[in-house]
């Protein structure tokens, strides 16, 4: 574990596990690189590299009032990448994560990079728009910021039911899970998880996606109800060169149950492709 300081002074956690062909993780919204933990530790175990950061604002890393902006998210990763020297990186991105591996490889290229996993991710554009009719309202997003900047503990801790799917009929809940997603959300400084709705609601990712020209497995589940499947992984498929799309039948958002041990093993096929 240790600490970059990036170019604007801040200073950005990370991870850094095992050996061998590095894999960078990029974690969702509001949480930061523990929610990556199992993966982290499986891939290590298999004879990679895993690094996971927290991005700028959450976590363990610095809560800047400035560039709380998805290109400078994608900048920081850029600057974990190259002072760590990493080469022929696998990038996974969940969630907010997906946009930032995304933007990382519109705004940097593939140089460091071998392949790309999007899981359950943003990108290409969350918002409903004329162009993009099957995105979420404004009102969707409006909302998180109301529960952001009102009683966000609340907010939060009732986010992950539907985050893990545990409000779906017959679905087993874990307050292990709940608590965990609880801890690592209140650990976000508030203006940073204030602009960052913006970022993943907001961005269109159409051109970052079109720049991706690295195996790129795309996994999402069709019960996703943070990042609706139609607005965001059926249309990636699309838009990236080389992908494989892969939809979990019945999946939430987050990585939970035999959802994720199924992408597990699917992460691990794909490394070894």
């Amino acid at each position: 574990m240790g600490t970059i300081t990036t170019d604007d002074g801040t200073e950005i956690f990370y991870k850094d596990w095992g050996d061998g062909q590095p894999v960078v993780f990029s974690h969702g919204w509001p949480l930061n690189g523990d929610a990556w933990d199992n993966q982290l530790r499986l891939v290590a175990e298999s004879g990679y590299r895993a690094v996971a950061h927290d991005r700028r604002g959450h976590g363990r890393s610095s809560q800047p009032w400035n560039g709380n902006h998805m290109d400078t998210y994608a900048d920081d990763l850029s600057q974990l990448i190259e002072t760590l020297d990493l080469r022929d990186a696998v990038l996974v991105g969940h969630s907010t994560g997906g946009g930032e591996v995304a933007r990382y490889i519109g705004r940097h290229g593939t140089g460091r990079v071998a392949k790309a996993v999007l899981l359950g991710a943003v990108p290409p554009l969350m918002l409903k728009t004329d162009a993009n009719p099957e995105g979420l309202p404004i009102d969707a997003f409006d909302a998180i910021r109301d529960g952001v900047t009102g009683d966000r503990s609340q907010f939060y801790w009732d986010l992950a039911e539907p985050f893990y799917g545990f409000n779906r009929p017959g679905a087993k809940g874990s307050d292990g899970v709940r608590r965990a997603f609880w801890m690592w959300s209140m650990q976000v400084g508030l203006k940073g998880a204030y602009e960052c709705i913006e970022q993943f609601s907001e961005q269109d990712f159409t051109e970052d996606l079109k720049r991706i020209d690295v195996p790129t497995f795309i996994a999402h589940g069709d019960d996703d109800q943070i990042v609706p499947i139609v607005a965001s992984a059926q249309k990636s498929a699309q838009l990236v060169k080389d992908a494989t799309l892969k939809v979990y039948s019945g999946a939430p958002h987050g990585l939970v149950g035999d959802y994720e041990k199924e992408f597990n093993a699917d992460l691990l096929n794909f490394l070894r492709s």
